[in-house]
């Protein structure tokens, strides 16, 4: 079994995409890290040798931030977007969407489950 940057990768996949797995790779990314490490991209993960594991993990702890210290740059980030008051730090701070979507409809992911909110009673009629 591969085991990457804390993740293990799945064994009947190609490399190329079960590199993927790992948070921060793409497939653009994961191409780029198989050519220098020199692993032919259609390899399947179980097909791996001892040494292209060894090899692979060598390129990524060297080129790129991955899995956890990745996850901790993003969270500072937007923690420091909420400090300076940015508006896209008070929709973070909201829950709301950050990038200029609408939000009269959709963006139920970002706001949560639906609450009512009490409607106006009407007026009594006259008669």
């Amino acid at each position: 079994m591969a085991r990457i940057a804390g993740v293990d990768l799945p064994k009947n996949k190609k490399v190329l995409y079960g590199l993927q797995y790992i948070y921060g790779i793409g497939e653009h990314t994961a191409a780029t890290i198989l050519d220098k490490a020199k692993v032919s991209a259609v390899k399947k993960v179980s097909d791996l040798t001892e040494e292209e594991v060894a090899e692979i993990r060598a390129v990524i702890t060297a080129e790129y931030r991955v899995e956890g210290a990745l996850r901790s740059e993003v969270q500072q980030n937007i923690k420091r977007l909420m400090d300076i008051g940015s508006y896209r730090g008070i929709r973070h701070r909201k829950s709301l969407p950050a990038r200029g979507q609408r939000t009269r409809t959709n963006s139920r992911t970002r706001k949560g489950k639906r609450r009512t909110v009490a409607g106006k009673k009407k007026a009594p009629s006259k008669k």
